[in-house]
């Protein structure tokens, strides 16, 4: 039974696993199983550690603990320092000079300099100029916010940018690693903890680094077991195999905070949206794209449909953050409304008896019938399930939209052609909190064919804005602007879940990629 085969070699690795955790000579030792974590996590195609080339997100989460950046996000979503102490910008706000924090090391025991951060800029924006290199790793927004980065000594970082405003800080919170070894492996960090062994897509072992310079480390050991595909981890944590997992899978939803074991839910930057092409003929009509957003039930999808593993958002910023304006518009599921708004832009019902709604244009009569296309994610048909549920929504108000699933490379061919009338896409946001790449004229995630002069003199302010105030306002009011044009529909982020025995964290905001920040307990705060 190949099942029952597969078990047990699972088992005698863990038992395999366990003694090394045991026999390693580790440098954070931990002596007490409550001082230790076993982890699950999926990982298939991760080979190496370095922080710049990551694919797979449920392995930044383990890599957030190894490296650090000059800046660090709080539980408020503020930036906090890091590895610099300080910094200070000139009266234009186009050049930044970092402080670093004096004393540093990395975990081989070589001193951090403002030349390693230098460098680990440097191989950033290589990897994004390089033809050769498919993915252009997490950190490639980097390029649109350094134009020029320098060291002044070993402790001064100076930076020069072609965006001027606030959000670059965020953007500083790119991980550091040796100048000799940016392009390592494996290279040596500066985070709470230490990587002690890494079998690609079968273990990694993580011991505290008893010099972080940030505080005490609250759990001394983790080792994590990589598995093939969700259905696995699930089952090892079901079968006790493993303490705690880190998950997308709508099949967490089911387990429920207890005594013996907690359902931590965490933010991921996974948006998922309705894009609408304002060029097709239906769509070009603001009454249509509003009424399409009356007629869908985001509330019974995010239910249902994802089982509350989904965060509504009316706009593109994520709700209970600073950023988000909770004034711009709420996204009101009214299917009378919707049918009152196709009436007005002369989409009649017609007399057949599907009930699809028809309108002369050009001396011609045509049916409100949409192209609908949706992609896939591997192990996961809810995307497919939603864009069936919308369809069925709209049809209820006589919009028939037909539902055709791709691939990935398919759907984005679409996008980018505009041969398309809705598409069910995701979009992976930002640090930066600038969603221009979605609404700016011309720019490159606009499949919605969106234009505004009002919108694009917006973003031409926010990206000239220093202060935070002046940029939450700017951001406020593009997504007022952006509820009011309804260019396309802003639905929900995705969510992920920590399923654990082991209470091991105290952040108040989980979130990607920094899952499992609370690890690390501080002595003192940030900045101090």
């Amino acid at each position: 039974m190949p099942y029952t085969t597969n078990m047990m070699s699972r088992a005698n690795r863990l038992i395999l696993l366990l003694l090394v955790l045991v026999l390693l000579p580790l440098s954070g030792q931990a002596t007490n199983p409550e001082d230790s974590l076993l982890l699950g996590l999926t990982s298939v195609t991760t080979q190496r550690l370095n922080p710049f080339t990551s694919v797979e997100r449920e392995m930044m989460s383990l890599t957030a603990l190894i490296y650090e950046g000059l800046v660090q996000i709080d539980d408020d979503y503020n930036p906090r320092p890091c590895l610099a102490e300080r910094w200070e910008s000139s009266s234009d706000g186009r050049t930044w000079y970092f402080t670093l924090r004096e004393g540093l090391t990395f975990h081989d025991g070589s001193p951090l300099t403002a030349s390693d951060v230098v460098a680990s800029a440097h191989e950033i924006k290589r990897l994004v100029d390089d033809e050769t290199v498919a993915s252009k790793g997490p950190y490639a927004s980097l390029r649109y916010f350094i134009d020029d980065i320098q060291s002044n000594d070993n402790l001064t970082v100076v930076i020069r940018t072609s965006r001027p405003n606030y959000g670059f800080l965020y953007a500083m919170t790119f991980p550091v690693v040796p100048q000799a070894q940016v392009g390592a492996d494996n290279p040596p960090g500066t985070g709470p903890y230490i990587a002690d062994a890494f079998v690609p897509k079968d273990y990694m072992l993580l011991s505290k680094n008893p010099l972080w310079w940030n505080g005490s480390v609250t759990v001394g050991q983790i080792m994590t077991i990589f598995h093939a595909t969700n259905r696995d981890l699930i089952s090892s944590y079901e079968y006790n195999r493993v303490d705690a997992i880190l998950t997308r899978s709508l099949t967490a939803a089911q387990y429920r905070s207890g005594m013996n074991s907690f359902n931590l839910t965490y933010r991921t930057r996974q948006l998922e949206t309705l894009m609408m092409n304002n060029r097709s003929v239906e769509l070009n009509d603001i009454l249509v794209r509003k009424a399409i957003r009356h007629a869908i039930n985001l509330n019974a999808i995010t239910s249902t449909t994802y089982m509350n593993m989904a965060a509504r958002t009316d706009t593109l910023m994520p709700v209970g953050t600073w950023m988000y304006n909770d004034n711009a518009g709420r996204h009101e599921y009214n299917p009378d409304l919707a049918r009152e708004m196709l009436d007005a832009a002369g989409w009649i019902d017609g007399d057949d008896e599907d009930t699809i709604r028809e309108k002369m244009i050009d001396g011609k009569k045509r049916n409100l019938v949409l192209r609908f296309f949706v992609y896939e994610e591997q192990e996961n048909s809810v995307r497919l399930s939603t864009a069936h549920q919308i369809a069925g929504m709209l049809a209820d108000v006589g919009i028939h939209a037909n539902v055709k699933a791709m691939s990935f490379t398919q759907a984005r061919e679409a996008l980018k052609s505009g041969s398309f009338d809705l598409c069910l896409a995701a979009f992976q946001m930002d640090v930066a909190p600038d969603p221009g790449f979605l609404l700016m004229r011309g720019n490159t995630g606009n499949y919605s064919r969106y234009q505004s002069t009002e919108m694009d003199e917006l973003f031409k302010s926010l990206r000239s804005a220093t202060k935070r105030e002046d940029y939450q306002m700017l951001l406020y009011q593009i997504q007022s602007r952006f509820f009011e044009d309804c260019p396309f529909i802003s639905l929900y982020y995705r969510s992920g879940a920590v399923l654990t025995r082991k209470m091991f964290t105290n952040a108040r905001d989980m979130r990607e990629p920094e899952v499992l920040r609370g690890i690390a307990e501080s002595r003192r705060g940030a900045g101090e």
